[in-house]
């Protein structure tokens, strides 16, 4: 399901940093929907970021999160982690062996 507009909404979010979205996220917190003039108040706190692209982030946001809500997500593939199953396997049988005193 991948359309144009999720595409360019993707691209666009991967132009904030993972420090930037730490400060969008606290600032969300901090400025709720009645907070009067919101998105400039978290452009602020984001540091180079226009209140229209901090709203753009927002919505981009919510619609990631509908579209998990409403399983449109598909579910990831996780055999990498199989690799990691001798670890935990090992792990089990150690924690089997374990006496407590």
């Amino acid at each position: 399901m991948a359309s144009s507009s999720m595409t360019s909404a993707r691209s666009t979010a991967s132009s904030w940093t993972s420090k930037q979205n730490k400060q969008f996220e606290e600032a969300l917190a901090r400025y709720d929907r009645d907070t009067p003039d919101r998105w400039h108040n978290i452009a602020r706190a984001v540091g180079g970021k226009s209140a229209d692209e901090v709203r753009r982030h927002y919505e981009v946001l919510v619609k990631d999160i509908m579209q998990i809500e409403t399983d449109q997500v598909p579910i990831p593939n996780y055999r990498a982690v199989a690799s990691h199953a001798r670890g935990y396997a090992n792990e089990q049988r150690l924690l089997r062996n374990l006496k407590l005193q």
